[in-house]
């Protein structure tokens, strides 16, 4: 579907080498340093989880599901870790035998992404030793991997762009600011985001690159196939967040009534809808790279894709 033909942009790719040179960290010397986690703290900010707008929780309770959802959070960065390197395996690929300097690029990505993974692994396993039993990812990461990458590489491209802008905004805008938060759960994505920033970049870098090799009519199928990922992505949110409204009724230490259990349903499918979809969607970097790349009729289809899902203007 992409061509190896079209010029590549090496002074950039030049760029994101010395970067992830200069910022390259190790999992337990930088991150983790010997600490653990403690239910003391929140760990996502309300920005991101809501739960201050579950106003009949009380303080503690609000903290314990903002730590379920940072739980959850962890948990969806490394599920789609595992197809985006995958994938920038695949496009290094396509510089073998090219340009070096963006084959190096790649591969850094590449490695840089396998190591994310298994922070996210890490970091499950230490905050399932303060939690209560129970709790459930319900995603199969080599399953969601598969059906991505079934899909086309422009519509793969995208949505990789717009989880790793919206992954640096969410620790630059909401992350970084919130002194209240667990100190060790905001190194894990102080860290996470020093070397996604050279990530976003070459996302977008390869899906021009792929863009330029394609026909219009590839193009509006891509179109189509990214809202179809957008949707199974949604489908995700829907049974995790079902699921970890379950677990928080079973385990926040007191019987909700079943207003209190649906409007903690809601909230969640709201939160991780805000997180993982619409958070991005607004963000201006991600919208000029997508209008720049379709018409005005593949970006009303997109928008009405989005809208059929509620919006969330959090």
């Amino acid at each position: 579907m992409h061509s190896t033909m079209v010029p590549v942009d090496r002074a950039r790719f030049e760029r994101c080498i010395a970067a992830s040179k200069r910022v390259r960290w190790d999992i337990d010397e930088d991150v983790i340093r010997g600490r653990r986690f403690d239910r003391e703290h929140k760990y996502l900010p309300d920005g991101l989880s809501l739960v201050d707008r579950l106003t009949f929780l009380s303080p503690a309770e609000q903290r314990y599901l903002s730590q379920l959802q940072g739980r959850t959070y962890a948990n969806v960065f490394g599920l789609v870790e595992r197809y985006i390197s995958d994938k920038v395996l695949e496009l290094s690929r396509d510089h073998s035998f090219s340009d070096q300097t963006a084959l190096e690029a790649m591969v850094r990505f590449t490695d840089e992404e396998l190591k994310h993974q298994e922070l996210f692994r890490r970091i499950e396993a230490m905050v399932a030793e303060t939690m209560p039993a129970g709790y459930r990812f319900v995603p199969d990461p080599n399953d969601v991997a598969r059906a991505v990458l079934s899909k086309s590489t422009w519509a793969v491209l995208l949505l990789t762009l717009d989880i790793e802008l919206f992954s640096l905004a969410h620790y630059k805008e909401s992350i970084e600011p919130d002194a209240a938060l667990s100190p060790l759960f905001k190194d894990v994505f102080l860290y996470h985001w020093k070397e996604e920033s050279q990530h976003a970049i070459m996302d977008e870098l390869e899906l021009r690159r792929v863009d330029a090799g394609i026909t219009p009519a590839q193009r509006d199928a891509a179109v189509d196939e990214f809202i179809e990922l957008v949707a199974a992505v949604d489908g995700i949110l829907q049974a995790q967040s079902a699921a970890d409204a379950g677990y928080f009724s079973q385990t926040c230490g007191r019987a909700l009534t079943a207003a209190e259990d649906e409007a903690v349903r809601a909230g969640l499918l709201d939160a991780y809808r805000w997180q993982y979809i619409f958070s991005g969607a607004q963000l201006p970097q991600f919208g000029k790279a997508l209008s720049s790349l379709i018409d005005g009729a593949q970006g009303a289809r997109i928008q009405a894709a989005l809208a059929s899902l509620g919006g969330n203007a959090a």
